[in-house]
């Protein structure tokens, strides 16, 4: 923990600033051999050693330069490893070679949550709360993520408090490379919910509250524990728990939330807005902000 911290502190000035830390990572997506570093990468990569006193110890890899939205600039992914640790950050370079910088783009011809809104995939995934609501959440989470944990304690606040307001969106987004059992739980939470839609959020309940003391050595027994919990049929639940099916249901609900950057959890979308972390007070201000922008509208209309 203390290595992931360091590589958060180094990396602060590339990264935006959340109220509330979350479980950062991404893997390689790719197992072709890399193609040789031009010049720019090497430049950028002894730039950032440099500044940061990044010892051998330290991987750096500077991805290929790629065209950008914005005429005269490129962009790349730099890869920072330390130990286990792994986080992946945009840069943008001049094309000439003397600027990088860390920002997004904004297009401001565009809706700005447009694109997220369409890259979201709703379909076949666990949801709570009526599909007409005016404000939609939807979370990229990890099971074993304590952070997610978090976010899960204070949705259940939440909710009952907003009523049929609110649609809840659960999409997996195991990180492996930090969580042995992640992934295991996440197979879990699929099964349940290919058996019962319902029974997935007592599932989902159960690992959440019970995540202190579950493992990996322990993981697929207390799964089954759950699932017995929950009333849903042990023998299904366990074969689901071995199909490749389901783990491909949660690689595809993954791959979904690469699409949108996620790299971190829990990555939350308020209806297309994006929020990083289990920050209570700002989750309420994107609610609250989508329910005045919504009574705006419809003041509008009457008028």
């Amino acid at each position: 923990m203390k290595t992931l911290l360091r590589l958060s502190v180094v990396l602060a000035i590339s990264l935006p600033t959340y109220a509330s830390p979350a479980e950062q990572a991404r893997p390689s997506t790719s197992g072709a051999a890399p193609a040789a570093p031009s010049q720019t990468q090497k430049d950028i990569e002894a730039y950032l050693r440099n500044l940061y006193a990044f010892g051998p110890d330290v991987k750096v890899i500077v991805g290929p330069l790629k065209e950008s939205p914005v005429a005269g600039l490129l962009e790349t992914n730099i890869d920072v490893t330390i130990g286990e640790n792994k986080q992946a950050v945009k840069f943008y370079v001049s094309k000439d070679g003397k600027f990088l910088f860390r920002g997004e783009l904004s297009d401001l011809t565009k809706d700005p949550l447009a694109d997220n809104l369409a890259q979201i995939r709703l379909n076949d995934a666990p949801a709570i709360g009526d599909s007409k609501a005016p404000v939609t959440i939807v979370e990229y989470s990890d099971f074993e993520c304590p952070v997610c944990r978090n976010l899960h304690d204070v949705l259940r606040g939440m909710l009952p408090t907003y009523g049929a307001k609110i649609r809840v969106v659960f999409k997996d987004f195991p990180i492996d490379q930090l969580h042995p059992w992640a992934r295991t739980a996440a197979i879990a939470g699929r099964c349940a919910y290919q058996q019962d839609p319902n029974a997935f959020w007592k599932v989902y309940d159960l690992i959440y509250d019970n995540q202190d003391i579950i493992s990996a050595s322990n993981a697929w027994t207390k799964m089954t524990e759950y699932a017995e919990q929950s009333r849903l049929d042990v023998g299904t639940f366990k074969s689901c728990m071995a199909s490749p099916e389901a783990a491909a249901a949660v690689n595809a609900s993954r791959a979904n939330g690469e699409k949108l950057d996620v790299n971190s959890t829990p990555t939350v979308f308020v209806n297309g807005r994006r929020m990083v972390g289990a920050d209570q007070h700002l989750l309420e201000q994107y609610i609250n902000y989508e329910f005045a922008k919504q009574a705006a509208a419809k003041s509008a209309e009457k008028k």
